[in-house]
């Protein structure tokens, strides 16, 4: 593999990181607290006004392996590995597992109190393992908590091939095996859920260790390119996503909003170049805390969309197959303040107390 010879390299602090950390956090509950979810068109014109809502935001998972990469460069010069894991576990995956398990009880009570509301047998779980074990597989593996394990499954690709890390030839690899999954969305080699995914995103916390360590020729670079380049070419990315998913869509794929459709792979990437360029954004620093609030907020909101949401729309029974497009982006819009708002103020409201470990935050 070739190597490139890396600039004398001293530990900063990247202040401008907690900025896309909090629009990267904020693009992920917007996504994930839309209703299009749950709705299906058959007229190509609604297709494209779904697709292209649900587009919006779809650059948040790349850009948060990014800037993650790009944080931890130096983390695996100053520790072993078996140090690295350990810090991680404590930080990182102790919160993870925490909350899974409160989701874990609150869904049980939930199921309790609508069955004794109801006296309707469907809301019960089977069996003891589907309450218990069986919940916590699926929740790891097809909820959003599978993004967690996926990051620290890829941390410890990074960590194995660590002697390769700043060799292009280990990051093109990578990268095809990327690539490898955006082709098979249309071939269908292989079950194409995201959780079959997880080494397909290694290659995108690569490149932001590699970022990170020619950060002074990538940001010069992106010095002389003007906005407007950039932000046309956006724009254009994201036309050419919108219609990849509105082809998937007739296609019947499962999920037609993959992350890792080669187009919206390109759109997140210039994506991350704007919000660079852009640099430190003080004011969302300061209203969102991105480095204390961004772990909780995805730690919890998922609770809030599954268990809060969905009995605060409950009484209105709303029809979803019979909502329009417009009535749609309405309805998620709210659901996205909804949720994110409840999030942020339970958040803030734990990082008033010594409970702050369970997100993340050290005390």
């Amino acid at each position: 593999m070739s190597e490139i010879t890396p600039s004398q390299s001293t530990k900063k602090n990247f202040d401008f990181i907690d900025s896309i950390r909090g629009i990267a956090m904020f693009g992920i509950v917007f996504e994930h607290s839309s209703a299009f979810w749950f709705i299906k068109y058959s007229e190509q014109s609604s297709q494209v006004i779904q697709a292209g809502y649900m587009q919006l935001a779809k650059f948040a998972t790349i850009v948060f392996f990014l800037i993650s990469g790009f944080l931890i460069n130096y983390k695996f010069t100053e520790y072993t590995p078996f140090e690295y894991l350990k810090n991680r576990f404590k930080n990182t995956i102790g919160p993870w597992l925490f909350w899974i398990a409160v989701f874990i009880l609150l869904k049980n009570a939930h199921s309790i109190f609508m069955y004794f509301k109801t006296r309707d047998a469907i809301y019960l779980p089977p069996t003891w393992y589907d309450a218990t074990l069986g919940q916590f597989f699926y929740t790891i593996f097809y909820t959003n908590y599978w993004f967690i394990l996926n990051f620290l499954i890829c941390i410890v690709v990074l960590l194995l091939f660590k002697k390769h890390i700043y060799k292009v030839g280990f990051g093109i690899i990578l990268g095809l095996i990327s690539l490898t999954y955006s082709v098979n969305l249309y071939y269908g080699w292989f079950p194409a859920e995201h959780t079959t995914a997880i080494f397909g995103f290694v290659v995108y916390l690569w490149l932001g260790v590699f970022l990170n360590r020619y950060y002074e020729s990538i940001i010069g670079f992106l010095r002389k390119v003007p906005m407007i380049i950039l932000i046309v070419a956006a724009l254009i990315l994201f036309s050419l996503a919108t219609l990849e998913t509105v082809k998937l869509m007739e296609l019947k794929i499962a999920d037609p909003y993959n992350t890792l459709r080669v187009t919206n792979i390109a759109y997140s990437i210039v994506m991350f170049g704007i919000l660079l360029k852009l640099g430190s954004m003080k004011s969302i620093q300061k209203l969102l805390q991105p480095r204390q609030t961004t772990y909780g907020i995805y730690l919890i909101h998922f609770i809030i969309i599954e268990l809060v949401l969905s009995e605060i729309v409950r009484p209105m029974k709303l029809s979803l197959e019979t909502m329009s497009p417009v009535n749609a982006i309405i309805y998620s819009i709210v659901r996205f303040i909804i949720v994110y708002g409840l999030t942020l103020i339970i958040i803030k409201l734990i990082l008033r107390t010594r409970f702050k470990k369970f997100i993340g935050v050290k005390g």
